[in-house]
């Protein structure tokens, strides 16, 4: 579950990254200011969920923004390499296609062990049961922008 979670929030991030690109004016500044915006959502988001302290929250999202980036590299290799192979197409040779697939495959395993290095870390910052609720918050918070995502646009909240 915290797998496809992940997936769901990686892939929720480079569809919008993509779209900012294909956006008239989406500069890279725009996807940066769009990145920067959605991480300070997402912190508050958790650190309401969790209901962390001041200082649990100074404690816990740097080592939480560094797992996440860890995460997100291992997905943009893996999806360099599969774009890689796509591009060829017929041209691609079945060792290509096989190291893509091996690599998309693998990804769920890296991603598992970084969230576990990660996880002994926050043993010592949060408490059992924010730590128990970690993985449903980070399930709410994507629940939360996928919903947001489908509302007709008419009646998405404005920013202020």
């Amino acid at each position: 579950m915290k797998r496809a979670l992940t997936f769901a929030i990686v892939t929720l991030m480079a569809c919008v990254s993509l779209w900012a690109q294909s956006k008239p004016g989406g500069t890279q500044e725009d996807r940066r200011k769009w990145f920067r915006e959605m991480t300070q959502y997402k912190h508050e988001f958790l650190a309401k969920e969790l209901g962390l302290t001041k200082e649990q929250e100074a404690k816990f999202f740097p080592v939480y923004d560094k797992m996440e980036n860890e995460t997100r590299e291992l997905n943009r290799q893996a999806r360099k390499m599969e774009k890689s192979v796509e591009e060829k197409g017929d041209k691609a040779t079945d060792l290509e296609y096989e190291k893509a697939a091996e690599a998309l495959q693998e990804l769920k395993g890296k991603e598992s062990a970084v969230e576990m290095r990660y996880f002994a870390e926050f043993k010592t910052i949060l408490s059992k049961k924010q730590l128990f609720k970690l993985k449903q918050a980070e399930r709410k918070f994507t629940h939360t922008i996928m919903n947001h995502h489908r509302a007709p646009k008419g009646s998405r909240p404005q920013k202020k």
